[in-house]
């Protein structure tokens, strides 16, 4: 496996017109469901952008949950003009969990923003946008799993998300934004494990597919943290496979620094730090685009697990080495070895 997935990256690498992307996500709300402002936002890209020993090519993309100001109907969210003031590339997202009357002011907002950034400040918008996220894992809160696990609401038939697709294709049509790659984000397992007949219809419908992947929460498989990087090579090879030659875009990833025990998985800076070596370091950064889970969780109250790679008080110093030092040579030597 390892040998067909080092083939892969350095066929990407070779193939590929741009660099990949490379980022963070950024919820909307803090842990005390308290909105993040523009401040805020901005206060969290510049941490992203100047952290120290960041790997090649730094972390300057954000991928967002929603076109909404938490708290809002329909007001757009203080991230476009936080990214626009930072220089931050964008994967936008519109919450499509919630019903379509929640889906409808997310399209308002996503109108709003087109005409008022793009009055505002031209192309400093759309040239930081580089796709259109339609819900985020969706099937996978519809799921058995999902339910078992107490995700909270769904979308149980694809069809639905295929029409929000084509909703947000018809409100970007004719727009700056015409042409911007849409796409639809959810758990490896929904493309993978899901019948074909029912995933399919997604997988036609969009123009990249976005992979959440997560070992530590594997729990009814040997999960520890040796076991990582297989598990997510697995996850990733199994979701290429399954989605037809659509582009796969990593957009959740990442290993808890603190909280409980899922199975062996343990959190821990040093586990953390663990997958963030062999899994990021090796196989997605400056390879793949990838949307790391994530900067900071534990600003206004810390989540259980947490899995931020900086500490509440936002300092550019992370909680463990992220230079990836010592494992690019490992990754060389165990391509040229397979």
């Amino acid at each position: 496996m390892r040998g067909t997935l080092c083939l892969a990256a350095l066929s990407a690498t070779i193939s590929s017109v741009r660099a990949a992307h490379q980022g963070f996500n950024y919820g909307a709300f803090f842990t005390d469901n308290t909105p993040k402002t523009q401040a805020d936002f901005e206060a969290e890209f510049k941490t992203a952008q100047n952290l120290v020993g960041a790997p090649g090519g730094g972390f300057n993309s954000a991928r967002l949950y929603t076109m909404l100001q938490w708290g809002t109907a329909t007001d757009v969210t203080a991230a476009i003009p936080a990214a626009i003031a930072t220089n931050t590339t964008l994967l936008l997202g519109l919450w499509c969990s919630a019903g379509d009357a929640i889906v409808t002011n997310e399209l308002t907002a996503l109108a709003t923003a087109i005409a008022t950034a793009i009055a505002t400040h031209g192309t400093n918008f759309t040239d930081l946008v580089v796709g259109i996220s339609v819900g985020s894992e969706d099937l996978y809160r519809a799921s058995a799993t999902g339910q078992a696990h107490l995700a909270g609401a769904g979308v149980a038939d694809p069809a639905v998300l295929v029409a929000y697709i084509q909703r947000v294709r018809d409100a970007i049509k004719g727009t700056a934004l015409a042409g911007t790659p849409v796409g639809h984000v959810d758990t490896w397992t929904e493309w993978v494990d899901r019948p074909a007949a029912a995933s399919q219809a997604v997988i036609d419908a969009v123009d990249w597919v976005g992979m959440d992947a997560y070992s530590y929460w594997q729990s009814m498989v040997p999960n520890a943290a040796g076991r990582g990087r297989g598990l997510f090579e697995d996850a990733l090879e199994k979701t290429r496979a399954a989605v037809g030659g659509k582009p796969v875009w990593v957009t959740e990833t990442g290993f808890p620094v603190s909280g409980l025990a899922s199975n062996e998985a343990v959190p821990s800076v040093e586990n953390a730090k663990r997958f963030w070596d062999e899994v990021g370091c090796l196989l997605l950064f400056g390879k793949v685009d990838v949307w790391w889970y994530i900067l900071r969780d534990a600003g206004r109250g810390t989540p259980v697990p947490s899995f931020g790679i900086v500490g509440g008080d936002l300092g550019t110093t992370p909680v463990f080495d992220i230079s990836c030092k010592g494992v690019e040579e490992e990754d060389e030597e165990s391509c040229e070895a397979d």
